[in-house]
This record gives C-alpha cells, sequence and structure tokens, in this order.
C-alpha cells in the first residue's frame, strides 16, 4: 500500500494540463494532498501550501506522488535530482510514469540502502487474459472523449459519487495511473501489452449483479493519432451498455498535436457507436459531460444549452454543476 498523506510533486510542468495527476488526486482524494513541490519554471498550481521536503515531512507526508503526466511518460534529469534526495529525506515515491522509478539506477540503490519503497503504479500485476467477447451479467458505462484529458475520469468519478449518494450499486473502475493513485486499485491499461489490453477490461469488468453499473475510466480518443489504441481496447473489452460522450470546447487542437483538430461530437457519437455496437448491439450514448473549466458560468451555461439543444441528450458539466442528470440517464436503462 501506498502510505499517505502525499507530497504532490509538480515538477517543471508547463502547464496546469500537465499536472492533471496531481490535480486529480487534490480533488478526489483532498485529504491525501498534504502540499505541493515546484522547480523553478513551474506553471502548475494546486492551490496547496508550496513545502520544501524538510517542510512536508514535519508535516506529515510520507511519500512524495510524481503528480506530472509529460508526453511519453519521462522522468528527466533535473527531477532525478529532487527524487533521489526526497529519498534520503524519508520519502517513499509513487509513480505513474512508463519510465519506471525502479529503472533509475541510483534511485533504486539509494532506496534500496535507505529502507523506502518505489511504487510503479503503471505496472500491470496480472497476467490477463486476451478478450474472448463473451457477454457478461451486469451493466457498463463508459466515458469516450474529442480527446486525451477532457474529464473522461472526472466524469465517471462523478457518476459515482452520486451513484453511492443514492444508494445505488456502481464501482468506477480506473484505468490510468490517477485512478488508480486516488482508488488504490485499477488496470494500468496504456501499459499492457496491445494483444491483451480488450482482455485486461473484461477482467476490470466482470460478471455481476443485473443493476450493477461499472463506470469504467475512459482513455485517450479514437481519433488521436496518438493514442486511438487504447480507447479501442476500452470499447470491445468494456462492451459498454451505455455511452457518455467527453469534450472540452476551448481547445484549437487535439493534445500534443497541432496539426489536428477536434473531432465534432457527432462524430465521436457516430463512430463510438459503431464499434461498440460490434461487442454490445444494444449500446446507446446516454449523455454528454463537457469541460467548461475555463468557461465563465453564463459561457458554460450557453454552451450546455446550445450542445443538449443540437445532440438531443442531457450535457452537463459534472465536476461544476453535479453528475444527477448523468445518473438519471443510466438509471432509465435499469
Amino acid at each position: 500500500m501506498i502510505q499517505t498523506p502525499y507530497l504532490l510533486f509538480l515538477g517543471d510542468a508547463p502547464d496546469q494540463l500537465a499536472a492533471k495527476v496531481a490535480q486529480g488526486i487534490k480533488d478526489w482524494r483532498p485529504e491525501f494532498a498534504i502540499g505541493q513541490f515546484r522547480m523553478n519554471g513551474c506553471k502548475a498550481d494546486m492551490g496547496l501550501p508550496d513545502m520544501t521536503l524538510s517542510e512536508a515531512l514535519e508535516a506529515g507526508a510520507k511519500t512524495l506522488v510524481i503528480g506530472v503526466a509529460n508526453r511519453g511518460g519521462v522522468i528527466s534529469p533535473e527531477w532525478r535530482h529532487v527524487l533521489a534526495e526526497a529519498l534520503l529525506a524519508g520519502f517513499d515515491l509513487a509513480s505513474g510514469l512508463h519510465n519506471l522509478l525502479r529503472d533509475e539506477p541510483e534511485l533504486a540503490e539509494i532506496a534500496k540502502a535507505e529502507g523506502r519503497v518505489l511504487h510503479d503504479v503503471r505496472v500491470p500485476s496480472v497476467k490477463y487474459p486476451i478478450a474472448n467477447g463473451v457477454k457478461r451479467s451486469g451493466k457498463r458505462c463508459l466515458a469516450v472523449g474529442t480527446d486525451c484529458s477532457v474529464g473522461k475520469m472526472y466524469t465517471a468519478l462523478a457518476m459515482d459519487a452520486e451513484m453511492q449518494a443514492r444508494g445505488m450499486k456502481a464501482t468506477f473502475r480506473a484505468t490510468g495511473q490517477t485512478g488508480i493513485l486516488i482508488t488504490g486499485d485499477g488496470v494500468p491499461l496504456d501499459a499492457v501489452v496491445a494483444d491483451f489490453m480488450a482482455g485486461a477490461i473484461e477482467w476490470l469488468t466482470p460478471d455481476n449483479d443485473d443493476d450493477h453499473w461499472d463506470l469504467i475510466e475512459g482513455q485517450g480518443s479514437l481519433f488521436h493519432a496518438s493514442y486511438s489504441g487504447v480507447t479501442m481496447a476500452l470499447v470491445h473489452g468494456g462492451q459498454p451498455d451505455a455511452l457518455i460522450l467527453c469534450h472540452e470546447p476551448t481547445r484549437s487542437h487535439m493534445r500534443g498535436l497541432p496539426d489536428y483538430g477536434l473531432p465534432s461530437l457527432e462524430e465521436v457519437r457516430d463512430l463510438s457507436l459503431v464499434l461498440a455496437q460490434r461487442v454490445n448491439p444494444a449500446v446507446q450514448v446516454v449523455g454528454i459531460s463537457v469541460n467548461t473549466q475555463h468557461m465563465s458560468e453564463q459561457e458554460a451555461e450557453s454552451y450546455l444549452s446550445d450542445v443538449e439543444a443540437r445532440m438531443g441528450l442531457p450535457a452537463v458539466d459534472p465536476f461544476r454543476h453535479g453528475a444527477g442528470r448523468l445518473v438519471d440517464a443510466l438509471a432509465v436503462l435499469d
């Protein structure tokens, strides 16, 4: 188990979105987030106290969590120096990067000598099967997006919280590093060998009660030239009964791909349905989740109203306004 509370390491994150791991922990497990550590040039800010390593230890922090998700998931030389100091100071380290802590010789040597623990949460711990496409009992909802990092995890977590409050049977199923750090369990899907990705999601969402909902954390986008494969595995392995479309309307291009514009919600709806119907002919798109964090309240309300009228589906920002209407749409399918 990863010891809490955490000191969230923001490193030299170039923008707020680059620190999405830290943001997710701060928003969904604030009791774990005791402070933040930022290097020179960091453009991200969680609104937490800026702390030195010694200050965080005195405040009770146990683990330094790398809260940055950079392209390629690498540990930079500048970071390595801070991580080594943290181990020597008495911290465990936790990371969801592709660049594993255990593969850094200096960090592994210090951790062994100091009795510290390196937690690489993006390492599959199960021998996952190849997907078989057999229909499972229970119900499943998957968030699919126009792009990466548009709010798919937040949507599923907000819906899970609403369903728990209503006494409905529901389980949030984490499929990425942030979700795993928030809930303590899940499948690090983008680190699973490609042939086994869909099978990993079948394993993650097994047979269940007929009125139980698995809320599957979405990843990537079917339209993203870099990360569409992981989304496809979620669609086929998840066999969703319901799809939630997720969108961030203020972006000018796909995340990390300046030459690619975002698809329309209609395109995401139509392609997702075609692919999902292959494994579940009864699947429906039931709602739209819009990340309006960069809009004023008036702008958000106007945009949501326009999208709802255009698409004929409930359109909400579940983090800003609550996930009630999205859950209502699921309840109709019970």
